[in-house]
């Protein structure tokens, strides 16, 4: 199949006519008898990706065609029926099949450590196991359909294509020492870039083990601002071609540079997307490029109620807390610290939730107490308190004046990175 790829002439973005024409281009000639889609879950809501699932099956399946539907969770909890309709639309819930990180997946191969070694300048000398959910590997699919957002990402530099497989539907080994790898080689490295290690290593894993599967990539890049989506192009191809050409666009929607480091910023998490720590430290990983030292970072979090998505990485991030990167790594090598050394995905994310003291991080909570989000190391305030101060529904995205004091207002964290121009530049 030769590659489509459609960019709006607006800041408006494509219409919803423009991308369907086009999806169902992806399908011309095509003989059919089964297909999986591998869509992101309910925390992508703003990818777009929920309008093309759904344009795909209702397009097979008027065909005759079995289509299987299995959310990307990586380590997320499943989507609900409510959370399904809303992103899916009409598609019946039992359409869904779930992934389980632990249990369903195959291993495909190694990466060998001195490929390892190389692209992370000797800081990662371990091979890695490359493992997919075992339906990737069933023959019996003629198709296998991978929608979703490329956007600046914390642990691969650019979200999406090949990271949909190998972390969206993978397994505990490449998930934990992929998130792993990120960390030791450096968050701020990566972030908003092509070709990181992570992303060289996800490579690796197609170019080996999945070049004879037939997988079309279907990547957006778009916005959300005051909630609306806007598709600003959308790239569908069955090689890496794809995905370069989706970052370029994404690399010029979704980074946005702020003048001077930000002494107080405040985000917004959506409670219908955001009821964990582990999602919402986006807001943390985001920002940290265009936070000042010594700045504020407020995140207002009137969904947050616990930790981890899964009990066993919530309780680890009750035992360890954010803490930095130096601490994280010390309390990593000690051995009688074996719970953390084996998730180390869950290492990862205490590394990228901290400021390493940077700046202070102040959660506004509703449905969690303020003594359990101060002992992970975060500071804790009233939501109802703040947000009668930093009003979300009335603040505007990017500066405004609250009591004479200069804020940064950021809706949604998911969608972009912010970075300060000054130390950029330096």
């Amino acid at each position: 199949m030769k590659d489509i790829y459609l960019y709006a002439e607006t800041d408006e973005g494509l219409t919803r006519e423009e991308i369907k024409a086009a999806l169902l281009r992806s399908l011309e000639g095509r003989n059919l008898k089964k297909v999986l889609i591998l869509p992101p879950d309910f925390t992508r809501l703003h990818s777009g990706a929920g309008f093309i699932t759904n344009v795909y099956y209702h397009a097979l399946a008027e065909k005759g065609v079995q289509v299987d539907i299995m959310p990307a969770l990586g380590t997320h909890v499943a989507m609900t029926e409510a959370q399904w309709t809303a992103m899916f639309g009409d598609i019946p819930f039992e359409r869904m099949l779930i992934h389980n990180w632990r249990t369903d997946v195959v291993k495909l191969g190694e990466i060998p450590s001195d490929f390892l070694s190389e692209i992370t300048e000797g800081l990662w000398e371990e091979p890695v196991f490359a493992e997919v959910n075992r339906l990737v590997t069933d023959e019996s699919y003629d198709l296998i359909i991978s929608p979703g957002q490329v956007v600046p990402h914390e642990v691969i530099g650019m979200a999406n294509h090949s990271k949909n497989l190998f972390v969206g539907v993978g397994g505990s080994e490449m998930i934990n020492k992929s998130h792993m790898i990120g960390a030791v080689y450096g968050m701020e490295r990566m972030m908003g870039k092509d070709h990181t290690p992570v992303r060289r290593m996800f490579d690796y894993g197609m170019e080996h083990f999945l070049k004879d599967r037939p997988i079309m990539f279907v990547l957006t890049v778009t916005t959300a601002p005051g909630g609306s989506i806007h598709t600003h192009g959308v790239f569908i191809g069955e090689g890496r071609e794809c995905l370069t050409n989706a970052v370029k666009l994404a690399q010029k929607k979704n980074i946005d540079f702020v003048e001077h480091g930000l002494k107080k910023c405040v985000v917004y998490l959506d409670p219908e997307e955001f009821q964990s720590t582990w999602l919402g430290n986006k807001a943390v990983y985001r920002t940290r490029m265009a936070m000042a030292d010594g700045g504020e970072l407020i995140i207002l979090a009137p969904g947050v109620e616990r930790f981890g998505e899964d009990e066993a990485v919530d309780r680890l991030i009750r035992k360890y807390g954010y803490r930095g990167r130096l601490k994280t790594l010390e309390e990593f090598k000690k051995p009688e610290n074996a719970d953390l050394r084996e998730n180390m995905g869950a290492a990862a994310h205490l590394i990228h939730g901290s400021s390493d003291g940077r700046f202070t991080i102040t959660y506004a909570v509703k449905n969690i107490t303020k003594e359990e989000i101060t002992s992970v190391g975060f500071n804790a305030a009233d939501y109802d308190v703040l947000s009668k101060k930093y009003n979300p529904e009335k603040l505007s995205y990017g500066y405004n004046e609250v009591d004479g004091e200069e804020i940064y207002f950021i809706p949604n964290p998911a969608l972009g990175l912010w970075i300060n121009r000054e130390t950029f530049e330096g």
